[in-house]
């Protein structure tokens, strides 16, 4: 039998005052769609050995049995990943019912998303912040401060280029200028990336640690705060390369 680390009430999914709370928190837990019996944490329902679906409120972490941690090791994330997959390959599934067929798919499809999240490890970032601090919508992206005007000189060459004859020796000087410019910014975002890394150590650490007094919570949102700001910062520059890379290929 696989099974998971037990599914999560979220705080934002609380029971209504009109709900009863005992049947509310049953349901977020998972009770089996054939037999109704408790289902706590596990893809198959023990009395009636059913295929159940992965329960809204549970995180990709979880999904795919790790802890929220910013350093994965992903040969184990991607053994975990296809061994899941395999629990719910349709070819084991042909001769079930319509409802099992369909579950089997939907997890299939939720645990690919996981995967794809999770590998990445700015994906990774940006959605553990999603689940501790709220949405991602909330990390706009912005410029460095200290390359702020260098970004807005860099912008206009980048106008003057595209107006400009390609084969001219304007052309060739502007391109030129354009080359080492995306080289800069290429190392700026590997420092940017640099600095991440540290903050995933960080936040693993204290993770690890446990500790729930006041000054570990301080230090977690400081954590928290300045993974943000640099996760904003690396896709503004990335961005930026991006365009440059496009324009000048």
């Amino acid at each position: 039998m696989v099974r998971t680390m037990p599914i999560l009430l979220m705080d934002n999914d609380q029971p209504s005052s009109h709900s009863d709370p005992r049947r509310q928190l049953q349901m977020a837990r998972s009770m089996c769609w054939h037999c109704q019996s408790e289902v706590t944490g596990e893809y198959f329902c023990e009395r009636c050995v059913k295929v159940q679906p992965v329960s809204k409120e549970t995180d990709y972490f979880t999904c795919l049995g790790f802890p929220r941690r910013l350093t994965l090791d992903v040969q184990k994330l991607e053994a975990r990943f296809y061994e899941l997959s395999r629990t719910f390959h349709p070819d084991f599934y042909q001769r079930k019912s319509t409802a099992e067929q369909t579950i089997s798919l939907s997890n299939a499809a939720v645990l690919n998303t996981a995967y794809r999240t999770l590998r990445d490890p700015i994906q990774r970032a940006e959605y553990l912040l999603a689940l501790e601090t709220g949405s991602v919508k909330n990390i706009r992206t912005s410029p460095p401060a200290d390359l702020f005007e260098e970004i807005l000189e860099l912008q206009d060459t980048l106008e003057e280029y595209r107006a400009s004859d390609h084969g001219s020796d304007q052309g060739h000087r502007l391109r030129t200028t354009l080359l080492t410019e995306q080289e800069a910014l290429e190392r700026r975002k590997e420092e940017l990336e640099s600095q991440l890394r540290r903050l995933f150590a960080d936040w693993d650490k204290l993770q690890d640690a446990g500790e729930t007094t006041s000054s570990a919570r301080a230090e977690r949102d400081k954590i928290l705060k300045q993974m943000r700001d640099l996760l904003s910062h690396r896709t503004y520059v990335n961005n930026i390369v991006s365009d440059l890379a496009a324009t000048i290929a």
